[in-house]
């Protein structure tokens, strides 16, 4: 019992001892170093032999179409044309011919005025006139014969010229106490009555054309080189009618106060239903351009502000495309200058820049419409 007792701290002392001497002796020392400078290493070695983390996004292949850009804008109808046929003489009103909403054709008779002095300012001059060409022709026969003299020959000549001018301007005195139709159209007003005095500048009544009947629209700077002359146009009345158009004149200079062009367009109206002074929208179709439509939230900016996409080709590359707005839907922008052969970032593109490998996990095309709008 005492011989095991004393064995144990034998083999005690001596574990202890060869502790202390590799202690001593600076190997505890090397190992301890040596480990510590694997550890210190380790991570470096592992950042330069492993592959860096890559970015994933959302993307879908885009679905190309011609779509053309349809232009909306509000304007009035206003009538081809507006006369307001006024008196050109002095007088009573003798005749009135149309009635208000009457059909009338061009140079029909609107009024007569009366006027007893002019009418026989005519009969008068076609009587001198008469007389004047009577003593010409004797004149001539006499001056053939050699029994008038030439000089005499040329006052009857001037004779004939002035009754001539002073019947012209009777008849021309005469002619203005007739109101005619300068154009076909519709008598909207009728300004004076039956019996009524009538001075030079009196509106007798207001003649409207309204086929075709005429629709003016203000296009903004950004559209106007979409239109032009020509061009078709869908126009939806106050009523919920549609008339399909014309566009007849685009202005060459915008308004000062709206920076607009005014565009004129043509609507028939052939049994004159639609009024002049109705509130129109124009819906105008650009040129098909190639485009494909997004979600709105894909749309992202570069460093210059550009408004673009964060697109992806097949080395899965990220790299900005700038594109242009034809229109914003009801399923998404539709959008232009998308190229071919790349896929659209549509979650994630804030995150990447120009030149960023990214994985790529494509989505469908609908998916991406419902949940990123």
């Amino acid at each position: 019992m005492a011989f095991s007792l004393s064995a144990n701290r034998i083999a005690a002392v001596v574990v202890l001892l060869g502790a202390a001497a590799w202690v001593i002796t600076g190997e505890f020392s090397a190992v301890g170093s040596q480990e510590a400078e694997a550890a210190q290493k380790a991570p470096d070695a592992a950042a330069e032999g492993a592959a860096p983390t890559l970015r994933t996004v959302a993307a879908i292949v885009p679905v190309f179409a011609d779509y053309a850009r349809q232009i909306r804008i509000s304007g009035a109808t206003e009538a081809d044309k507006v006369a307001v046929l006024a008196a050109r003489a002095d007088g009573i009103v003798q005749s009135l011919e149309v009635k208000q909403g009457q059909q009338i054709a061009a140079n029909d008779v609107v009024a007569r005025l009366e006027g007893t002095d002019v009418e026989a300012a005519v009969r008068n001059g076609e009587v001198a006139l008469a007389r004047a060409e009577q003593e010409l022709k004797v004149g001539e026969e006499l001056y053939a014969r050699g029994s008038l003299p030439e000089l005499d020959l040329g006052t009857r000549r001037t004779a004939k010229a002035a009754a001539e001018a002073a019947l012209s301007a009777a008849q021309a005195a005469y002619d203005r106490l007739t109101v005619l139709a300068p154009f076909s159209g519709t008598i909207d007003k009728v300004d004076i009555e039956l019996g009524e005095w009538a001075q030079v500048g009196t509106p007798i009544a207001t003649l409207l054309s309204l086929d075709p009947i005429v629709i003016r629209a203000g296009v903004s700077e950004a559209d106007v080189a979409l239109v032009s002359k020509g061009s078709p146009a869908s126009v939806r009345l106050l009523d919920g009618a549609e008339v399909q158009g014309t566009v007849r004149h685009v202005a060459k200079q915008a308004s000062d106060k709206t920076r607009t062009f005014e565009i004129e367009v043509a609507l028939p109206n052939s049994d004159g239903a639609i009024p002049a002074g109705m509130t129109a929208e124009v819906r105008l179709s650009g040129p098909p351009q190639r485009a494909i439509t997004v979600p709105r939230s894909v749309l992202t900016l570069n460093d210059e502000g550009q408004i673009g996409l964060r697109v992806v080709g097949a080395d899965n590359v990220a790299r900005f495309v700038a594109v242009s707005i034809i229109e914003d839907g009801e399923k998404g922008l539709v959008i232009a200058g998308v190229p071919d052969g790349v896929r659209v970032v549509v979650a994630g593109q804030d995150l990447i820049r120009d030149g960023d490998k990214v994985n790529v996990s494509e989505i469908d095309i609908t998916k991406a419409a419902e949940g990123l709008e």
